[in-house]
């Protein structure tokens, strides 16, 4: 069931540390996009099933209301719908959705336009995710595609560093593989999520303690761009600065088509402390306007959302969204 990555095939990396007028859905194919296959590696922003197939996971999106705007129903997507991958794939003109590599069935044909690695509270260390072991880290993605810790007291600069680092070998372990084209995803602004905000409950706004953590990386994933392409001959990388394109639609909610930006559409289930957790409550109540909020849960975007980040991914001129060209240019390269 390994793939044999040719050089016109994408790898995505969307990477999620933390344990817009009214949105138009028509979806416009690329054209002449040389873009035969996509390779997803990263977190719950990604995940499209995998997690269902890991017995001892605790983040599962396999139940209502997730999926409940999905053609298919819950399948382990956390959101509503679609997600970024699935938004695209679609536009890039791949005929199917990406198959989760943990599902048995992945494999033959259905594999021609690529897989899906992610894996829901994953990491790019192995051990910083809250489901250490049980779900599957970065490098463990990884090795996947390629048969198919930090002590307490470290500063942030020091982690950030650590986390680069570790990226850069891992990219280069993808290029050795065959990989050339990748696009990285920044962060999503963690601070503004309704979980965050849960936190400290007299505080108005974003945690921006834990936003500006994100954006050091952030920063750091940008200029990862042009450090390593020398490392890598023939590659092409692109950055999308998700994180302004989502902090944009959080200050300015109405002027983007969304009446809600802080609360989750979905009744979210509670912590052992009685506080804001991040999933949806198995076949809790779930709102009916979802394309007028941000976050569908606790963490996760709508697919109203992830319809705005795809296509300021594929079509924005904008260095400060996309840099340093946009995935339309990558595709057709």
């Amino acid at each position: 069931m390994t793939p044999q990555t040719p050089p016109q095939n994408l790898a995505l990396f969307s990477l999620f540390l933390f344990t817009f007028f009214p949105p138009s859905l028509s979806y416009f194919t690329v054209p002449q996009s040389k873009i035969k296959g996509i390779f997803v590696f990263g977190s719950s922003v990604v995940d499209n099933g995998n997690n269902n197939f890991l017995a001892n996971a605790t983040a599962k999106a396999n139940y209502l209301p997730y999926g409940i705007d999905f053609p298919l129903g819950p399948t382990g997507r956390f959101t509503n719908g679609k997600n970024i991958i699935d938004v695209l794939g679609e536009k890039l003109g791949l005929p199917n959705y990406i198959p989760p590599f943990k599902d048995p069935s992945t494999k033959g044909s259905k594999i021609i336009h690529g897989v899906n690695y992610g894996s829901g509270d994953s990491g790019i260390l192995d051990n910083t995710s809250s489901s250490a072991g049980s779900v599957i880290s970065l490098n463990q993605q990884i090795r996947n595609f390629g048969k198919a810790g930090l002590a307490n007291n470290v500063t942030i600069q020091d982690f950030t560093a650590n986390l680069i680092t570790t990226l850069s070998n891992q990219l280069k372990r993808l290029y050795n593989l065959g990989a050339r084209k990748f696009v990285l995803v920044a962060i999503y602004p963690s601070g503004c999520s309704p979980t965050a905000r849960a936190r400290v409950p007299n505080q108005k706004g974003c945690l921006e303690s834990l936003n500006r953590a994100v954006l050091m990386f952030n920063d750091q994933l940008k200029k990862l761009v042009d450090d390593i392409r020398p490392e890598m001959p023939g590659s092409n990388l692109v950055f999308v600065n998700a994180y302004k394109v989502i902090k944009d639609i959080i200050t300015f909610p109405s002027l983007k088509g969304f009446r809600d930006s802080t609360n989750a559409c979905c009744e979210v289930n509670k912590t052992s402390e009685g506080g804001i957790g991040t999933f949806c409550k198995r076949g809790g109540s779930v709102c009916t306007n979802r394309r007028e909020y941000v976050y569908f849960d606790g963490l996760h975007l709508t697919e109203a959302v992830q319809v705005i980040i795809a296509n300021k991914a594929l079509f924005s001129n904008l260095q400060t969204e996309v840099y340093p060209y946009n995935v339309k240019h990558l595709s057709q390269i």
